[in-house]
């Protein structure tokens, strides 16, 4: 009976050293658990602390050369519309130029005109008749074109109406007579021709 008394006894011993080991063991693990989570946690953070770290000095770095690209675009488109402006100034100095020399030796003619005696009037009006012709090559070379009315019909980009006439003759929005010259340079009008139009 004391045997068996004493094997329980053992038992129970035994048992509670499981339990207070268990339990030691227990203790320990909730200690270490944290220390180990803060580890892990610190060990976390330090990667992704020096991940954003790079990601922001590599979106740093990307937005300076978009910057930078904007100012050096900005920069050529500047001097681009200056050297147009400079270019499109030369070149209205040239063509203005080449006109003028045109137009040099009309004043040549007009001088040695006025110059010439008063007398021969035959004479002067030659030479005004040749003035005029000359003056017409140099407005044709330049690219003066003149409207054509007679016979036209009635067309208001390139004529202005300024009266309206019944003729039997003609049709409606026929051209029945031009009151004033126009004129176009290469294409483009700078002055309809006035016309009167016919209306029956």
């Amino acid at each position: 009976m004391k045997d068996e008394l004493k094997k329980k006894d053992e038992q129970k011993l035994d048992e509670m050293q499981q339990e207070i080991d268990q339990a030691a063991m227990t203790e320990e693990a909730e200690e270490e658990a944290p220390e180990a989570a803060e580890n892990a946690e610190a060990g976390a953070e330090e990667p992704a602390a020096d991940d954003a770290q790079q990601q922001v000095e590599k979106l740093t770095a990307e937005l300076k050369e978009q910057t930078d690209r904007s100012l050096r675009l900005q920069a050529d488109f500047e001097n681009f519309r200056r050297r147009t402006s400079k270019e499109k100034e030369e070149l209205a100095a040239v063509v203005t130029q080449g006109i003028l020399k045109d137009m040099l030796p009309l004043l040549d003619n007009f001088e040695r005109a006025m110059a010439a005696e008063a007398k021969d009037g035959e004479a002067f009006q030659k030479g005004v008749e040749m003035i005029f012709t000359q003056f017409g090559e140099v407005l044709k070379k330049n690219g003066l074109e003149k409207i054509e009315t007679e016979g036209q019909k009635f067309d208001p980009n390139f004529h202005q109406a300024v009266m309206r006439v019944q003729n039997e003759e003609l049709e409606d929005d026929d051209i029945a007579q031009e009151l004033q010259k126009g004129y176009m340079v290469k294409g483009r009008v700078i002055r309809p021709s006035m016309v009167q139009v016919v209306a029956n």
